[in-house]
C-alpha cells in the first residue's frame, strides 16, 4: 500500500489508464498493481514506461480486480491519499498489518459516505456499546481514522463511522472463533436484549459490571465452537445459586434457550451458574435483581 520502495516495479510498463492519476502496471514479482499519483496517467497509454518519480501511492490488488480498479479509478486522489495515511496510522497502533483489501473497501465506502453527506443524506448505525468492549483496540484505531480522514478530507465524519470503520478493521484480520465479528456481535446484542426485555430495563453499558458480562458471553459462545464448555461435574453451586436468585435464573434460562437455538448447543449447569451470577450483578446495579 505504502509506495514503491516496498513493491519495485517490474518491467515499469503501463498496462491500462484509469484516468488521468490513476494506472495498472505490476511488480517485480508480475503481481498488478495500481499505482496513483498526480498526473501520472495524462497523456499516457498501455506500453509507456511508467513515471516512477510520480507514484505517491501503490495499491496490491486480491480479491476481484476490476472492483478495486473500478473504486480506485473514481475515487479522488485525495480521498485515496487521505485512507492510505489513516490505514498506515492504524497500523502502527494495532501493531500488524491490515492486508491489501482494506484501502479499497475503505476508499470506496468513505467515498459513499462523502457523497451522501453532499445530498444530505445521513444513515446512522445502530448503537454498538459492545463493539469497544470486545475490540478497544480496534475501537480506539478507527476512532482515530476518522478524526484524520476528517481533518484530511475537511469533512467532520459523523460519529457512527467510528462503528463502521471498526467493523472494516476487524473484517480485515480477524478470524473469529464463531464465524465474523458481526455475527458474533448480533448473538451478543440478542442477549443483551433478551436480559433487558426480561427485567424491563435498559442496562448500564459504561458499567464495569456490563463489560464483564459482554466478555464472559464472548467466551461462552468460542467455547461452544471449540467444545470446551465449563463443567466439572458438581452442581451444587448452580442448585445454590438457582435458589438464591431465582429471578437471574430464570432469565440465564431464556439466554440458555436463544443460545441453543443459535448453536445447537446446550449449556452445562457450570455455564448456566456465571451467566446467573453475571445477570444478578447486573440487575442489582440498577435496582431490579
Amino acid at each position: 500500500m505504502n509506495g514503491p520502495p516496498e513493491t519495485p516495479l517490474g518491467a515499469g510498463v503501463v498496462h491500462k489508464v484509469l484516468n488521468n492519476n490513476v494506472v495498472v502496471s505490476e511488480d517485480a514479482a508480475g503481481a498488478e498493481v495500481v499505482l496513483m499519483g498526480r498526473g501520472l496517467g495524462f497523456q499516457t497509454k498501455p506500453g509507456d514506461r511508467v513515471e516512477v518519480s510520480k507514484i505517491e501511492k501503490t495499491f496490491l490488488l486480491e480479491g476481484d480486480p476490476a472492483q478495486a480498479e473500478a473504486t480506485l479509478a473514481n475515487a479522488p486522489i485525495e480521498l485515496a491519499m487521505a485512507v492510505a495515511a489513516a490505514i498506515g496510522d492504524a497500523q502502527k497502533m494495532l501493531g500488524r498489518d491490515l492486508g491489501r483489501s482494506l484501502p479499497i473497501a475503505v476508499i470506496d465506502h468513505v467515498g459513499y459516505v462523502l457523497e451522501r453527506l453532499a445530498g444530505g443524506i445521513r444513515i446512522p448505525a445502530a448503537p454498538l456499546p459492545e463493539l469497544g468492549v470486545l475490540y478497544p483496540d480496534e475501537f480506539a484505531a478507527a476512532g482515530a481514522m476518522a478524526a484524520r480522514l476528517s481533518r484530511d478530507l475537511g469533512e467532520e465524519l459523523p460519529a457512527e463511522e467510528q462503528i463502521f470503520l471498526t467493523m472494516h478493521l476487524l473484517n480485515a484480520t480477524r478470524d473469529e472463533p464463531n464465524g465474523t465479528a458481526s455475527l458474533l456481535l448480533r448473538r451478543l446484542q440478542h442477549i443483551v436484549g433478551t436480559v433487558e426485555h426480561f427485567y424491563g430495563i435498559t442496562l448500564d453499558v459504561s458499567s464495569p459490571d456490563y463489560a464483564r458480562f459482554i466478555l464472559h458471553v464472548k467466551f461462552l459462545l468460542q467455547r461452544l465452537v471449540s467444545k470446551t464448555m465449563l463443567e466439572s461435574g458438581d452442581t451444587s453451586f448452580y442448585d445454590f445459586a438457582r435458589n438464591s436468585y431465582p429471578r437471574a435464573a430464570e432469565c440465564a434460562d431464556r439466554v440458555a434457550a436463544y443460545i441453543q437455538a443459535a448453536t445447537e448447543s446446550e449449556l452445562t449447569a457450570e455455564e448456566r451458574l456465571y451467566i446467573i451470577v453475571h445477570i444478578e450483578r447486573l440487575t442489582k446495579r440498577v435496582g431490579v435483581g
